[in-house]
């Protein structure tokens, strides 16, 4: 089976929800509007269900809550996350699902039910969340139920920071997102993986390149990089000179298909290592 491991789509109960808030993230029509961003024209057939799943090849597609949205930081957010689950759940095939857990009050309880689902593969996290040995402590209580469950942590860029003047619209993707990434995966191999021996978790974007400055990270006195059988490294947005940088350093047994769709286009299958797509999806997610 072919495997995407990362897309969004938004389910109508969500636009519904999104549209009724006062308070950042909101939509005003198919306008959101984030905190850290410019307003932002969403494409209203990205989210139209049969149009999505009449253009997908791939045989099982995760989709995730948007982390930018910041709704896992919302001290309010839990109703939101709960209609996610529920409508995420209703989505039909090849459409399955990654969890999401408020981050501003974490709740192993609720986590531990919406795993029990068969469609939902693991539990995404924004790495805003994860940025720090400090950070991981305090999600403790989630990942230590995501690990006991069997199921694997998608860490996503989560929302930017507000900056000012006037920036491009692609600046955060480039900037801020890379950089949370980059943070949480050297966060992880600091303190993550001593905690949690047998999570296995993928970042996304492939780490923000993370892994290529290990050599920088050996002569400034950290730790020496080994390739770990549990962490993998989904590619959206990147393309070829990137992907196989990242897995001469990794192995390209890590390396592990995601597209980001709607906001980007899935690799051709013909033109990557078949495993990409498909042995290592399935060992990331069991």
């Amino acid at each position: 089976m072919r495997f995407d491991c990362h897309q969004h789509l938004w389910p109508p109960a969500l636009v519904a929800a999104l549209r009724q808030r006062d308070a950042m993230p909101f939509l005003r029509d198919w306008t959101l509007h984030l905190e850290g961003e410019n307003p932002y024209q969403v494409d209203p057939a990205a989210h139209d269900v049969e149009r999505r799943r009449a253009a997908e090849s791939a045989g099982r597609v995760l989709v995730s809550l948007s982390s930018p949205l910041g709704i896992e930081h919302d001290p309010g957010g839990a109703e939101l996350i709960d209609i996610w689950h529920a409508s995420a759940l209703d989505l039909p095939d090849p459409f399955h699902l990654w969890a999401a857990a408020s981050v501003a009050a974490p709740d192993p309880a609720a986590l531990t039910k919406i795993l029990r689902e068969d469609r939902v593969a693991g539990l995404q996290l924004p790495a805003t969340a994860l940025g720090s040995p400090d950070a991981i402590a305090f999600v403790e209580p989630l990942l230590t139920v995501l690990e006991r469950a069997g199921k694997p942590l998608l860490v996503h860029p989560g929302p930017a920071a507000a900056e000012p003047g006037e920036l491009p619209g692609w600046w955060p993707a480039l900037v801020p997102y890379v950089a949370q990434m980059h943070r949480s995966w050297m966060a992880w191999h600091v303190a993550g993986r001593h905690s949690h021996p047998s999570l296995r978790i993928a970042f996304v974007a492939l780490a923000g390149l993370a892994p290529l400055h290990h050599e920088r990270l050996s002569a400034r006195g950290g730790p020496a990089f080994v390739a770990d059988p549990n962490v993998f490294y989904e590619t959206s947005s990147y393309r070829t000179d990137a992907i196989a940088a990242v897995a001469r350093v990794v192995g390209p047994a890590a390396v592990v298909h995601g597209s980001d769709r709607p906001y980007a286009e899935p690799l051709d299958p013909f033109a990557y290592h078949d495993a990409y797509f498909t042995a290592n999806p399935a060992r990331l997610l069991r």
